[in-house]
């Protein structure tokens, strides 16, 4: 599990999740938490039941949207009901002892904390809720909550790097349409017409542009490291028929006991 030192903040508990740690096997070999997977569900729940003992909550406190690619935001208070809709790609909440988690395999995590409001936040950024507002709308559902943005700090975990994010010239025309000054995320690839593009740096950029008070990258590419990242490119890459989700995850601590 990998922290941010700007995360580690009174009453707030988080973690990046490396892929080491679990019980799947094969090609989801370590801490699969994906639902969505073909994985062995009973390795999976076994997997978020050991992430969830890391924050000392038993797995049912574990909260997990139907991530669409949305810009969708779901206030929560509690776990989901059985057959409760999901649907979202971004989770807030001023309840303690809740643990609001993100999975991703390229895409990136933000967590999000107001530590002096008591409210945090969860987001899926892959580049359509990037460009779409799943940021711009968790600091807003942060913010009807009691939050400030101004004294939120959002960091961005492991996410696939400019290095190994090559895209097409009608990605790229997506973002010129947006705004032409989007084009400075790109670069020439080793192929002609096409980009590389630089999620991560999109993500924060949105994030200071949205007005966060604190907005920072771990700068740690899914797509190399593979010992340690799930990454739905590298087994698309090696035409692997599914791959692992990592967990990032973030909770409100209850206070101590007087």
């Amino acid at each position: 599990m990998i922290v941010a030192s700007e995360l580690n903040l009174e009453g707030i508990s988080h973690g990046f999740f490396s892929r080491k740690g679990g019980v799947s096997k094969g090609i989801y070999e370590g801490l699969n938490i994906g639902l969505g997977s073909s994985d062995h569900p009973a390795h999976v729940q076994e997997n978020r039941a050991r992430a969830a003992e890391r924050f000392a909550l038993p797995v049912d406190r574990l909260v997990t949207a139907h991530q669409i690619h949305s810009a969708d935001v779901l206030t929560v208070s509690r776990p989901f009901a059985e057959g409760e809709d999901r649907r979202a790609d971004g989770l807030v909440t001023d309840r303690p002892d809740l643990i609001l988690g993100i999975a991703t395999a390229d895409c990136g995590p933000v967590l999000f904390a107001d530590p002096g409001a008591g409210v945090i936040g969860a987001a899926h950024a892959g580049w359509k809720g990037a460009i779409g507002g799943i940021l711009e709308n968790t600091l807003a559902a942060m913010e009807a909550l009691g939050a400030n943005r101004a004294n939120v700090v959002a960091v961005l975990g492991p996410t696939i790097s400019a290095t190994a994010y090559e895209v097409g010239p009608e990605f790229r025309a997506r973002f010129a349409e947006e705004d032409e000054a989007y084009l400075r995320f790109f670069s020439p690839s080793a192929r002609e017409t096409h980009f590389m593009f630089d999620l991560p740096n999109f993500i924060v950029h949105r994030l200071e542009a949205a007005g966060a008070g604190t907005a920072l990258s771990l700068d740690r590419c899914t797509y190399a490291g593979e010992e340690e990242f799930y990454s739905y490119r590298r087994s698309t890459h090696r035409s692997e028929p599914d791959y692992g989700r990592l967990l990032s995850a973030i909770a409100l601590t209850s206070p101590s006991p007087a």
